[in-house]
């Protein structure tokens, strides 16, 4: 299931991995990322080892969600095969169960989480007609690339989407 990522989803990629020991720290520490990040920590699917790295997490209608940017692998994979994970903000840690939105259940979710923002032609020159910012950056910023419900379907099946359940709690 490896898949190619575009020349510019690798630069972004690079630039996540070059940032994310800052962030870790200071998701750890309690202070503020202007985002709300929180440290998602997994088995991994191969060594076995919990893996640890700072994700946005998207709020819609009191559920929470995670999108693994930049295609299938790593903690995405982790998360997909492990199908429970341990969410930490500070002192707060929560073990939750994720349980992965088909792209067509995904689609709808990632639409609404951005339809309120001002679509960005120049983005979507910038990036491309595939390569896509994870939402959580989008929702940042406050736009959006991607218009129609077909275009966010292709967008979750690139970048899954995961829903964050308690533990226990069941979906």
């Amino acid at each position: 299931m490896s898949q190619q990522l575009d020349p510019r989803e690798q630069v972004a990629a690079l630039l996540l991995r070059l940032v994310n020991p800052l962030t870790r720290w200071l998701i750890s520490a309690g202070m503020p990322t202007g985002a709300p990040n929180v440290l998602l920590t997994v088995r991994g699917r191969r060594s076995g080892k919990p893996r640890t790295v700072p994700v946005g997490v998207l709020e819609l209608d009191g559920r929470r969600f995670v999108q693994a940017s930049y295609g299938q692998g790593g903690w995405g994979a982790n998360l997909r095969a492990a199908g429970e994970a341990t969410i930490t903000s500070g002192d707060r840690r929560e073990s939750v169960q994720a349980r992965e939105l088909a792209p067509e259940e995904a689609g709808p979710i990632l639409k609404r989480v951005l339809e309120p923002f001002h679509r960005s032609r120049l983005l979507r020159a910038l990036f491309g007609p595939s390569a896509r910012p994870p939402a959580m950056v989008l929702r940042r910023i406050h736009l959006r690339v991607d218009d129609t419900i077909g275009e966010y379907v292709a967008e979750a099946r690139r970048q899954p989407l995961f829903e964050l359940l308690p533990a226990g709690g069941g979906g």
